[in-house]
């Protein structure tokens, strides 16, 4: 069209309406209307495996807790070594037989001699108090560097009698070595987590010393190596958005089982790619939130499980963790029972 014959009109329209607005601003309202599912309760009464509620009062926790249907929940202290396992006993006081607790491994002597008999040590103090486990965090592989200052490795051999005792003690060690792709690349534009990376820069691994795949090599040799321990490999196996790969540990380390905690945005993208997952993997999968222990984030995973609603909020954080919505997996009663709670059963009696 030529200038001659533009309506003029438009074009100031045009010109007038440009705005500039902050992304973290930018809140948009979804135009769809589509079916929309309220879920007060699951459908078989939940565990929770992966929460952190140390800091919380426990009877505002079991206030939630009987309003959501949520019949047990593991608390993974977030103190070191045996220093956490007070919290177990506070939990208990408040509720025989609602609470567990994973114990955290305690870095803080790693530089001394005899650190790696001293971790065996800790961990049978823990099973004794009380502890169903113990969870493995990232800052192995990532941040630990060994008195020759190079970064102790996932699979270090001296590690090896860790896992060894705790599969003669019956209990399971939780990984969570990794983190999502979005952390290990820059933060900038291309970046789909920009936003919650730019909230909390130190979640970035951007150059870090060992590549995602490399830190995922590492546990899977872990895995490989003592078949005889139960593993619980934390957050989808740390490769939400890769599920075929999540598939493909899973049938090479049978000892291997996942909890979903917080990944429900990278599941609930990709409905039908997860939908066959669960389905395949119902007897591997285990429920958990790793978020404040809120009604509606509760029944956020509610609508998730159950229903088949499309486009909807995930469950998640402040700052979220990506800007897009999700859809129901839909899926049926057996496997419901077997991720909200029969799986967890089964894992939590073998480790009494």
């Amino acid at each position: 069209m030529s200038a001659d014959t533009r309506d003029p009109f438009v074009s100031m329209m045009t010109a007038e309406s440009k705005v500039t607005l902050n992304l973290s601003d930018f809140t948009p309202q979804s135009m769809l209307r589509v079916a929309e599912h309220s879920l007060e309760r699951p459908k078989f009464p939940a565990i929770d495996f992966h929460n952190h509620v140390d800091g919380l009062e426990p009877a505002e926790v079991l206030r939630t807790m009987d309003a959501c249907g949520i019949e047990h929940l593991v608390n993974i202290t977030m103190r070191p070594g045996t220093d956490g396992i007070d919290s177990l006993a506070r939990l208990r006081a408040a509720s025989p037989g609602r609470f567990s607790t994973i114990a955290w491994m305690d870095w803080r002597d790693l530089s001394e001699d005899g650190f790696f008999d001293r971790s065996v040590r800790r961990l049978e103090q823990c099973v004794a108090a009380g502890a169903i486990g113990m969870k493995i965090w990232k800052d192995l592989g990532l941040r630990l560097h060994d008195r020759d200052g190079s970064l102790l490795r996932i699979d270090e051999a001296r590690l090896d009698p860790l896992f060894a005792r705790a599969a003669e003690l019956g209990v399971f060690i939780m990984f969570h070595t990794a983190d999502p792709v979005a952390f290990f690349l820059p933060t900038d534009e291309h970046n789909e987590r920009f936003e919650e990376l730019s909230a909390h820069p130190d979640w970035s691994f951007y150059g870090s010393a060992f590549s995602r795949e490399e830190l995922l090599v590492q546990r899977n040799r872990v895995f490989a190596r003592h078949p005889e321990t139960r593993f619980v490999a934390a957050h989808m196996g740390e490769q939400p958005e890769e599920l075929a790969a999540v598939a493909a540990m899973l049938d090479s380390h049978p000892n291997v089982q996942l909890d979903m905690s917080a990944r429900v945005a990278e599941l609930g993208r990709q409905p039908f790619t997860a939908r066959r997952f669960f389905l395949r993997f119902a007897d591997r999968i285990l429920f958990g939130a790793d978020l404040l222990p809120e009604e509606s984030m509760y029944r956020a995973h509610y609508r998730f499980f159950e229903t088949d609603d499309e486009y909807f909020d995930y469950p998640s954080h402040a700052s979220r963790q990506g800007r897009w919505q999700i859809y129901g997996l839909g899926l049926p009663d057996a496997v419901l029972e077997r991720i909200y709670r029969g799986n967890a059963r089964s894992l939590l009696a073998a480790s009494q």
